[in-house]
Parts: structure tokens; sequence; C-alpha cells
């Protein structure tokens, strides 16, 4: 399915929400893709993409933001504390806040630029053991903890369990970041992004509908 076809889909989802045109920000997530496939979004003139890899990254956008200025990207995958320091360079939001050990390093490097990307955390709303994100139950303590920190994250992520109904969990996590003042949703797929919208999404995540199947050769 093409950019304009998903963008049909969710200038459609944002009407039927009774949203502004343009409230929800579409990702267009690139990780693993030929560079091709990427360069024709890019040719049509969007300008926000999401990576889970913080090296694969790091080889390919810095060339395409000098012949596209105005890219915006998003760290959409789990990042390692031990590659924050490159990831605060190279990316414009970070999704994957998820456990203390990184918040205290993104911490340190605030401290050290004056800056950070913009920050979500992510949220294990179906407590799946082999998932990362904080667990619904220790979302308040993590917040505390992250505002002590002098970070200030703008919103939440989630990634609904496989195969189950993702609606529940948009509505759990619109439901938190109410609780917790905060007004970013990173939420909904390719198959049910118009569902997230209507629960209030900032923020969605689409890639093979946009981009085509992936190749995970990659690393």
């Amino acid at each position: 399915m093409a950019l304009t076809d998903i963008l049909a889909r969710l200038r459609s989802a944002e009407t039927a929400a009774g949203r502004a045109e343009g409230s929800v920000t579409l990702i267009a997530v690139s990780k693993v893709q030929p560079p091709e496939r990427v360069e024709a979004v890019l040719e049509q003139g969007h300008r926000v993409f999401g990576e889970n890899y913080v090296q694969e990254a790091a080889g390919k956008w810095p060339a395409w933001r000098d012949r596209f200025p105005g890219v915006a990207l998003h760290m959409i995958g789990p990042l390692q504390t031990n590659k924050a320091r490159l990831a605060v360079d190279l990316f414009d939001a970070i999704h994957t806040l998820d456990r203390p050990s990184l918040a205290a390093k993104l911490a340190s490097l605030a401290q050290a630029r004056g800056s950070l990307p913009q920050l979500f955390v992510q949220v294990n709303t179906g407590e799946e053991p082999q998932k990362a994100g904080v667990l619904p139950a220790d979302l308040t303590a993590f917040l505390r903890d992250c505002r002590a920190l002098d970070l200030t994250p703008i919103g939440l992520m989630c990634i609904p369990p496989e195969g189950e109904d993702s609606t529940p969990h948009f509505a759990m996590l619109a439901r938190m970041a109410a609780d917790h003042g905060l007004s970013g949703l990173s939420m909904g797929m390719s198959s049910d992004f118009e569902a997230a919208v209507a629960h209030g999404a900032t923020h969605i995540r689409v890639g093979s509908a946009i981009f085509g199947a992936r190749s995970y050769s990659a690393p």
C-alpha cells in the first residue's frame, strides 16, 4: 500500500474521531528497508521516519538528511544503554525509555548536552515477560524517578500483544497518559492505526504498508 493510501486512511480516521486534520504524526518505519524504497518516500515529501537499530540509522540517515532537509527521526526499537550517546545525537525522539538504567544514562547525557530528544516511556500493557516496557503498575514510580532526574517525558508508547485486540491496550495507554498529564501517545501500526487514532494517538508507526515487506537479513 502506498504512502498516499496510508495518508488518506489517516485523514479519514482523524475525521471519524472528530480530530483536526494533521493532528496525528505518521512515522514511516524504514528499518531494514532497501534504500530505494526509503528514497521513494522521501521524494514524495514525507519527512518523519522511524528506526529500530541505532547503528543502521547512523549508517544511512546523515546522508539522506543532507539531501532531504527537514527529516525528523524517531527511535522506536529497544535502546541499549551503551548506544544512548549515539542515539541522542541522531534522533529527534526516543519512544523506548523503559528502565531506570536508561533513564540515568539519558539524564547524564542531558546534563552534558543541555538537551535531549523528545522522550516517550514504553509501557508493557500486555505484561508480556519477553517484551520491553514498564509494567502498568510501575509507571507512576518510574515517571516520578524520571522527573527526579530532570527528564521530562512527553508521552507513552505501547506495542499491544500480537494476535490480540489492540483496542483495550490503546484505551489503557490513553488513560495512563491522561492520569499523568502526558499529551503524547505513540500507538498503532499498519493493521490497527485507525483504532489508535480513535483512542487519541498522536503518533502512529507504519512500515510494511508503506514500504512493502521487509527483509530481515540486516542486523
